[in-house]
């Protein structure tokens, strides 16, 4: 969840999760509190397939949301409303080792706390890393099974509109080589017809393959590679002529380079109860931000249970320990639940875009 302000105009992207939808009645009743709170709203915008200057749009329903002001005001606002959570930041866990029944935590030798039990809510190279000196070897191995894919985002603004019919504000984009989403944040978050235009387009999964370099030292030869065979894209896109896409006057590209699951043990939770050490993530059932809410909570109750059960039934509460993944499906920015794109593509009609 991320959201990026460029001053001094000021531009706005969000440059990570796009939208969510909801299907679980436990996340619902969640996400109707973000509501109430003013803290997300329902994303009215047209959104829908577009393929070589045809755009069919989906139904209205299932619903859409975003946050109100961003998706990344979104999980601020969240953490800013809770009173048994502690963030400490800037820290960068280095270490952490079991002593005594306890967790000790350090950052680069500092000392950093005791902790009874410890979570693992991030993967990649760096969780594994850090597993890999803990003593958890099932849950590491876990961790090392999961595979991810790379996206290349690119946050591009321009003068004038782009030729894509007046409502529309999200499209996934279909055979394209490298080009898979794109929307118009102008629209989306500040509902504006005036300009500048900020849209967010994000690669497709193969495309951030073949592109993949070290995230925290992008090549500039790479960089405007990227960027020049994205908007190439978007000018395929929207069935434009070759070189005749407006140039905008804002760019920048970002690597996510372990950016989202294609397997999955298929369960919510990860929980070693000797180790007293458990893992949560959308990875685990899927790729959405449902997935990734209901996996947090699913790891706490997990947790709270085992905990007030004194800990003597360590093989009722061990889950998702040796579970065997399966391939994940959905788009190349994320799984959306309740949102099938094939069936709604046929419900809708197809618009020509104006060129």
């Amino acid at each position: 969840m991320g959201t990026r302000i460029i001053d001094p105009q000021p531009l706005m992207f969000d440059h990570a999760a796009q939208f969510f939808t909801v299907t679980d009645p436990l996340f619902a009743e969640l996400v109707n509190k973000w509501l109430d709170r003013g803290l997300a709203r329902e994303w009215k915008g047209t959104v829908g397939n577009l393929e070589r200057g045809q755009f069919f749009p989906f139904p209205s329903s299932p619903p859409r949301y975003i946050g109100t002001n961003g998706m990344r005001p979104l999980a601020d606002s969240i953490l800013s409303q809770t009173n048994m959570v502690n963030v400490v930041r800037p820290c960068w866990i280095s270490k952490v080792e079991p002593y005594n029944g306890l967790w000790h935590l350090n950052e680069n030798g500092k000392p950093c706390g005791k902790f009874d039990a410890i979570v693992i809510a991030h993967n990649g190279k760096c969780a594994n890393r850090l597993l890999g000196t803990s003593g958890l070897p099932l849950i590491g191995r876990q961790m090392k099974r999961l595979e991810l894919s790379s996206v290349w985002a690119l946050l591009a603004a321009f003068e004038d509109p782009l030729p894509i019919p007046g409502n529309v504000e999200g499209a996934f984009v279909k055979k394209s080589d490298s080009v898979s989403w794109i929307a118009n944040n102008t629209k989306k978050l500040l509902n504006s017809e005036n300009g500048p235009h900020c849209w967010s387009i994000f690669s497709t999964a193969s495309f951030g393959k073949r592109n993949k370099v070290p995230q925290e030292n992008i090549p500039t030869a790479t960089a405007e590679k990227v960027k020049a065979s994205m908007l190439e894209g978007v000018e395929t896109a929207l069935g434009l002529t070759a070189g005749s896409l407006q140039k905008p006057f804002y760019t920048r590209v970002q690597l996510w380079g372990a950016a989202l699951p294609t397997n999955t043990p298929g369960v919510p939770c990860i929980f070693d109860p000797q180790g007293r050490a458990g893992i949560c993530g959308d990875w685990l059932m899927g790729s959405s931000l449902e997935a990734a809410a209901l996996s947090g909570i699913s790891l706490a109750n997990h947790i709270a249970d085992y905990l007030q059960s004194g800990g003597t039934r360590q093989d009722e509460f061990a889950i998702g320990l040796h579970d065997e993944f399966q391939p994940l499906d959905g788009h190349d920015i994320g799984q959306f639940p309740g949102l099938d794109s094939k069936e709604q593509r046929n419900e809708a009609p197809a618009y020509q875009l104006s060129t």
